[in-house]
């Protein structure tokens, strides 16, 4: 939990200090961001589960 209490707190400052400064917002269109870092999350957690079997289907 306090991992993704850091992760928000740095999120926030970093999207305030682009909006003081008036530069565009360093992330892609929410709903398209969250899928894509949902995928991403998915797609390593699949590797971590497949990675044993294809360690020995390597041997």
């Amino acid at each position: 939990m306090k991992l993704v209490l850091l992760s928000l707190i740095t999120g926030f400052a970093v999207g305030f200090i682009f909006a003081l400064f008036k530069l565009p917002i360093p992330a892609p269109p929410a709903l398209a961001g969250i899928t894509g870092i949902v995928g991403i999350y998915l797609g390593f957690k699949a590797f971590e589960q497949v990675s044993p079997w294809l360690q020995n289907f390597m041997k």
